[in-house]
């Protein structure tokens, strides 16, 4: 290495890269985030970057040039650099896996509500479905057994049966959410399975990395990267930590790889990329498939992705205790941590935006915190300028405009607007309600997209003239006029109407 640590660590050096777009203030904000970081968590080096708007606006690193050839890393460099440096993701690996899972799903090969036992032989939870493993839900363990698996080789565990105790699984299935590393080794083992016996990482590297242009992002480290290491929690000294081949617990946590790369993963699980997958299919990723635990929750799990509420949005104090609790900014992502490295990647797709942070160190840095700062620090000084309105393409369906404006729920108004490919719009016009957006279908019907009304089938109903009666959403009946006497209202209508 460098600089024996012995010695003490050489005087921190920082550099950074930007695309113009940020203001300097911002990008001082940023510089000092990060150098905070890792000062205060005494990271031998940290990296950081911004996305927006599907590109990399920002990125740093901060260093105590501490790595070196003869501790086995490279030099981690100037910010110019830094960007083909490899750190080690951990479990960032997972949202990995989940998008190839997600393929097989897309391809037919397989569903989601699928128990995980009609692909796979030799799993102890076969009747376990597929989005319960992806989501933490299946019951599984949180760890194989045998030691520390993150810091010991994947060759002690050969065999599928060596990874499962004698109680593999610890909760019923489907009940609560339960981080589970051993999960995400049985969706390694089933990709394998579905895709003709082909290692995991090597299905991801042509099906995944190389459409997306991420060549540094590899199962096993490749210069130049970076030497993990612990910091003594009591002195400023340094031990190098061991980085094993985990071998079947790969898909857990194997994977390196650098900040460049990781500006194009988050790009990609922000808007999609239809040679990976759809922009409505990493959306689906990102959706909440565990019901949160208390009314204040903070965190939550997709199909592979975690969720995590920070702070109240602005005028949240202004808001009822429950509103207050259910207010904030919702990110997605996910954090890592393998012996030596600490990685942090979170997104926030209502302003297109990603920050991500790497360390090579086992702990100190609180690294989600960060990521998710850099992220907040653009967001709040340089808000989002949205696109230009633009009308809709080609000529209007008169049929579809014609259903456009006011309806009425008894007597609560709404109103229905029409957006892109024949799309819904449904929002209260008073207080709160039952808002969704619906997607067309091609048999005339709209499916509800989000809220209360995800799933459910929204029709128009036609009198025999073929004018509209009504709109039958999930059996809730919608008339042009508050409890329109002339449209089928359950319960009907007290025929002396409206009175004072």
């Amino acid at each position: 290495m460098t600089t024996a640590p012995s010695e003490g660590p050489a005087e921190p050096v920082s550099a950074s890269v930007s695309v113009p777009g940020l203001l300097p203030g911002t990008r001082r904000a940023l510089l000092r985030r990060l150098a905070v970081g890792q000062a205060d968590g005494r990271a031998p080096s940290m990296t950081g970057a911004v996305v927006r708007d599907g590109r990399q606006v920002w990125a740093e690193v901060r260093s105590a040039a501490v790595d070196g050839p003869d501790a086995g890393g490279e030099p981690v460099g100037d910010a110019e650099s830094c960007g083909a440096v490899q750190y080690r993701i951990g479990s960032l690996t997972k949202t990995f896996v989940a998008v190839l899972v997600m393929r097989l799903r897309d391809e037919g090969r397989l569903r989601l509500d699928d128990p995980v036992g009609r692909h796979l032989e030799a799993t102890p939870v076969p009747d376990a479905t597929i989005a319960q493993l992806l989501a933490h839900s299946s019951g599984l363990a949180a760890e194989p057994r045998g030691p520390w698996w993150e810091r010991t080789a994947g060759t002690l565990r050969p065999e599928p049966s060596d990874l499962f105790g004698e109680r593999p699984q610890r909760l019923p299935a489907g009940r609560r959410h339960h981080y589970s590393n051993l999960g995400y080794a049985v969706l390694g083992a089933l990709v394998e399975r579905l895709r003709d016996g082909r290692p995991w990482d090597e299905v991801l590297r042509r099906e995944v990395l190389e459409p997306l242009g991420m060549s540094r992002t590899t199962a096993l480290p490749v210069p130049p990267h970076t030497q993990g290491w612990a910091v003594h929690p009591w002195a400023d000294v340094l031990l190098p930590e061991p980085a094993q081949d985990t071998g079947l617990m790969g898909p857990a946590g194997q994977l390196w790889s650098t900040v460049d790369d990781l500006c194009r993963w988050a790009a990609f699980l922000l808007r999609g990329d239809d040679r990976v997958l759809s922009a409505a299919g990493v959306a689906e990723m990102r959706t909440p498939a565990v019901p949160p635990e208390d009314e204040g929750w903070e965190g939550g799990y997709g199909l592979g992705i975690q969720l995590v509420r920070r702070g109240p949005l602005p005028g949240a104090e202004q808001r009822s205790g429950a509103e207050q609790r259910s207010s904030g900014r919702v990110l997605a992502g996910h954090t890592g941590s393998m012996p030596g490295f600490l990685a942090s990647l979170w997104l926030d797709p209502e302003e297109d935006l990603a920050g991500i942070a790497l360390a090579n160190c086992t702990s100190g840095p609180a690294i989600g915190g960060i990521a998710a700062d850099l992220l907040e620090i653009v967001a709040d000084r340089e808000p989002r300028i949205p696109a230009p309105w633009r009308p809709l393409p080609g000529p209007p369906d008169e049929a579809l405009l014609a259903l456009t404006g006011p309806w009425y729920w008894g007597a609560k108004p709404f109103a229905l607007r029409l957006l892109a490919e024949r799309a819904l719009d449904l929002t209260p016009l008073t207080g709160t309600g039952r808002a969704s957006r619906f997607r067309a279908e091609a048999d005339g019907t709209w499916t509800g997209l989000d809220g209360y009304y995800a799933g459910e089938t929204l029709r128009v109903v036609r009198a025999a003239d073929g004018t509209v009666s009504h709109l039958d959403l999930g059996t809730f009946v919608l008339t042009r006029g508050p409890y329109d006497p002339a449209g089928p209202v359950p319960g009907g209508v007290d025929p002396e109407g409206w009175r004072v």
